[in-house]
């Protein structure tokens, strides 16, 4: 049984099916979270800090998408959202185009005067989440500007470390940065994720050859003999001396999301971390491994409380698989660009009805 499956056992060891962390917390926001007002003017009910929602990212080895089930996931938004991330792009043009409206409020015309930035173009969002992504430190001018080589691209640096250092505690991918926030339309709300790569547990001779075969260092406590650096530098045998090829890594990812909205945002951003983690996995040649969700302010908005209390009747339907559709040689060549809706394909998934929920702005 898996960690996670541990944490959402009932108490006769029957697994939880995961979709219950979130809609247990829906509930104990309902039920004792604090009516608080907000930004939009909308109010809120909410708690702060509450316990983190963890998903499996593969099911005896076939990759998983979380999708919640209780009420269907505008699924192709949210592939096609996390492209534009990766993209870099900071217009919610291409988005519009597209059919996707969700970044339309923020973009408008009226929204973008209301924040003082009257001289932006209808749609032009400021340096937000695929700015910060791929063009980090870098001076945003408009959406229009071509900011090729400006800034840190801390999304290619995030695959490099998982290729080359995947025992590395700062992969990190972060999108809040002070010096921009008034630049944008919206302050990052999911703004901060780290990967962690693990390996099958063993002993301290495998542990310092993965270390060896992977480039890092040794702790500084540690004592090995010259002897046994030397068997650990040598590559694992079979049972007939042939070399034989080190297990696959497991690709984790953690969340830190500073402002939660439970009824449209979580499970957008649960899907959608889930899927980053499984595309850097495919460019890395890693096994997907899983998703934690933390949260600072988790609420429900007060206009989206009928529909969580229809939501909360239903019971979970299985998550769907997800297969990605790209070439074979494709599976580690560390690219993250150039992915189209067509390469994510999801494979059974099978939720309750939509529910419609007003978006604040």
């Amino acid at each position: 049984m898996t960690a996670t499956e541990s944490s959402n056992s009932n108490p006769n060891g029957a697994a939880r099916h995961e979709e219950h962390q979130y809609l247990d917390l829906v509930r104990e926001i309902l039920d004792t979270g604090e009516h608080r007002p907000d930004r939009t003017g909308t109010g809120t009910y909410s708690v702060f800090a509450p316990r983190p929602l963890k998903f499996a990212l593969n099911r005896d080895g076939a990759p998983v998408l979380p999708l919640l089930t209780t009420k269907r996931v505008f699924t192709r938004a949210v592939v096609l959202e996390l492209l534009w991330f990766v993209s870099g792009s900071t217009s919610s043009a291409p988005l519009s185009e597209a059919g996707v409206r969700i970044w339309d409020g923020n973009g408008s015309r009226e929204f973008l005067d209301s924040l003082g930035l009257g001289h932006r173009d209808v749609g032009d969002l400021g340096p937000v989440y695929g700015f910060q992504w791929r063009h980090f430190g870098a001076e945003y001018v408009d959406a229009r500007t071509d900011y090729a080589g400006q800034g840190v691209d801390q999304l290619a640096e995030v695959v490099r470390k998982l290729r080359e250092s995947p025992f590395d505690r700062r992969i990190i991918l972060s999108a809040w940065n002070p010096r921009d926030m008034h630049l944008m339309v919206l302050p990052p709300c999911h703004m901060f994720a780290q990967f962690y790569v693990s390996y099958p547990r063993g002993g301290p001779r495998q542990q310092q050859q993965r270390a060896t075969a992977a480039g890092a260092e040794a702790p500084a406590t540690a004592a090995v003999t010259a002897t046994e650096t030397a068997e650990a530098a040598a590559q694992p045998q079979n049972g007939g001396g042939e070399p034989q090829a080190r297990p696959k890594g497991h690709l984790h990812c953690q969340l830190y999301q500073r402002s939660c909205d439970m009824g449209l945002g979580v499970p957008f951003n649960i899907a959608s971390y889930s899927l980053l983690t499984h595309m850097l996995a495919h460019a890395c040649d890693l096994v997907p491994g899983s998703l934690t969700h933390v949260m600072g302010d988790a609420h429900v908005y007060v206009d989206h409380v009928d529909a969580l209390r229809t939501q909360l009747e239903r019971e979970p339907r299985p998550f769907p698989e997800l297969e990605i559709a790209r070439p074979p040689e494709t599976v580690g060549d560390g690219n993250i660009d150039g992915w189209k809706l067509e390469d994510f394909v999801v494979k059974g998934y099978d939720p309750h009805k939509a529910i419609a929920m007003k978006m604040s702005v």
